[in-house]
């Protein structure tokens, strides 16, 4: 797949969401790494109303089809047939422009609307996966919106997270520390800002 121009995150801002751990393992064999019950709910309402990239391998490990209350843009190189709530792209390009097309039409449904203007609804594109999308997106995001996972990678994982450069991000605000209790792994959620696209967004 081509390489996007940089340029387009100045009228779309791309936003990305992952749960990673502290050594940046994203998942193995499709499956996240941890299931963390507050994360999953922290992701949601992250993503509403907003239009979601991502890979056909993330969206196929949704069992219950496209989310609910969101556009889900699946960028793959197959002709693949996809039921209402979720669109094909063949290039990020594509899944760019069908974002930005969706957020222009839910901006203009809401409005007037003073509590969804306030909110921000539907004001970035958020990319959710997986590795290889992120590795594609990250240098035309703006913000990570990252569930921070406090255990190493286990050994198996094969999906990884791109490096984030502390050159170029900073934290803009974290939750304290707590701690699963199914999986018992602690984890915290945190904002970081892409500080050389501040100015443009």
């Amino acid at each position: 797949m081509t390489m996007v121009s940089p340029d387009f995150s100045a009228q779309v801002p791309v936003t990305m969401v992952a749960a990673v751990t502290r050594d940046g393992g994203l998942g193995r064999s499709g499956q996240l790494l941890y299931r963390i019950s507050a994360d999953m709910k922290h992701f949601k309402s992250l993503t509403m109303g907003h239009p979601l990239i991502m890979g056909r391998k993330t969206y196929e490990s949704f069992p219950g089809g496209p989310l609910p209350g969101r556009l889900n843009i699946v960028l793959t190189r197959q002709d693949i047939a996809l039921p209402e709530g979720a669109a094909v792209a063949h290039t990020p390009q594509e899944a760019l422009d069908i974002a930005a097309s969706y957020i222009a039409g839910r901006q203009q449904d809401v409005a007037g609307d003073e509590d969804a203007t306030r909110g921000g609804i539907c004001g970035s594109v958020m990319v959710i996966g997986g590795g290889e999308i992120y590795k594609m997106f990250m240098p035309l995001a703006s913000r990570l919106e990252l569930t921070e996972i406090d255990a190493p990678a286990p050994a198996d994982t094969d999906t990884w997270f791109p490096e984030v450069d502390p050159a170029r991000w900073s934290e803009e605000a974290g939750s304290i520390l707590q701690a699963d209790p199914r999986s018992g792994v602690s984890f915290r959620f945190i904002s970081l800002r892409n500080r050389l696209l501040r100015d443009i967004h």
